[in-house]
């Protein structure tokens, strides 16, 4: 949770200190501020933490300030911050009662009907805290609500109607194709999209600074490019290359996450252009095999290079659209050998195509 009350675990524990522990001799157990994931630890606490989409942030904002805050439905990508905005606003708005005034429910594992007629009913029912000269709204946080059931979905739409001067529902969701259009028409919907480049790496930057990391250009760039746009992917890969390497360089996040680096992926592509069929296969399966590499990621990143190669758009049309077949054959556990051979057979097309388009 990304939200604490005032009092920490170290106050419950002073309240009644356990009986003392002979020394063991062995070393003590990490701190848990240490040993917490990242993108907890950096969470923003408020709106002006947040690292993107300030014209949403500035909205929500000015709406909550004057008291005129609608249900919300937020929408986009993982990793954008749309729960770090809601979470942020319930700061605002409650305070030190926090804890008391948000329902905050995971609608991934809370799906079903019976969660939104009992615990959503049951919050949304009780008495409200006053903050001065009258109640404060309650705020049901409702994350992964594409994952709930349609019949939740049509409950949680009646739930809402009857308890709207009461309280306020937020709706977090990566499709909201996914969200029934009578729960669309009831809330203000905000897409997040994607962060860029420079969002990404200012926040990166940030908790390099703050973890005192030793990470250079091109780790930098690399965490950048492989988090395309998804700020919790880009802490994680972080994290992870850290704990792995004191010295985060490009070599080591791509070692970590598994990914072809940009240099052999340029070379792959130099074979599929150049070399024949027997060659390309050849050189291709030692390269995986040397490098641990998976096909479907080296098809997904020639994919991106060939946007690179200059070419007649018809022939990159065809190629691109071939590769995402081999792509989407491979999601289905595909064999490897095979559709290495149609990815080799497709860049034989595309090179028959740039000969005929030269001539």
């Amino acid at each position: 949770m990304a939200g604490t009350s005032s009092s920490s675990p170290m106050e419950i524990d002073d309240a009644a200190p356990p009986p003392a522990k002979p020394n063991t001799g062995k070393a003590p157990l990490v701190s848990e501020a240490k040993s917490a994931p990242w993108v907890e630890k950096y969470r923003p606490q408020s709106l002006a933490d947040v690292a993107a989409h300030r014209d949403i942030v500035d909205t929500i904002d000015r709406l909550t300030s004057e008291n005129r805050l609608p249900h919300l439905l937020l929408y986009g990508p993982p990793g954008t911050g749309k729960t770090s905005t809601i979470l942020a606003v319930a700061r605002k708005l409650y305070g030190s009662q926090y804890q008391n005034m948000i329902l905050e429910l995971n609608a991934s594992d809370d799906r079903g009907i019976d969660v939104v007629r009992q615990q959503i009913q049951d919050f949304a029912s009780a008495r409200s805290l006053s903050f001065g000269a009258k109640p404060s709204v309650k705020l049901v946080l409702l994350d992964e609500a594409d994952a709930m059931t349609k019949d939740a979905q049509f409950a949680l739409r009646r739930v809402i109607e009857k308890h709207t001067k009461s309280t306020r529902f937020a709706l977090i969701c990566n499709h909201v194709n996914k969200i029934i259009p009578a729960l669309q028409s009831r809330c203000t919907r905000f897409r997040f999209a994607p962060l860029d480049a420079t969002h990404i790496q200012e926040r990166l930057l940030h908790v390099i600074n703050a973890e005192g990391l030793d990470v250079d250009e091109g780790g930098l760039t690399a965490l950048v490019r492989l988090s395309t746009g998804d700020m919790r992917k880009a802490l994680n890969i972080l994290q992870s290359t850290h704990m792995a390497s004191q010295h985060v360089t490009e070599e080591a996040v791509y070692l970590c996450t598994g990914n072809p680096m940009p240099k052999d992926i340029e070379q792959i592509t130099y074979w599929l252009l150049n070399e024949s069929f027997t060659t390309g296969f050849r050189f291709i399966s030692d390269i995986k095999m040397r490098k641990g590499l998976a096909l479907v990621d080296i098809v997904r990143e020639v994919t991106m290079f060939v946007f690179k190669i200059q070419m007649p758009s018809h022939v990159r049309v065809k190629l691109i659209n071939d590769l995402a077949d081999i792509e989407y054959r491979l999601s289905f556990a595909c064999n490897d050998k095979l559709q290495l051979g149609s990815l080799i057979s497709t860049f034989t097309n595309a090179r028959c195509a740039l000969v005929a388009a030269a001539k």
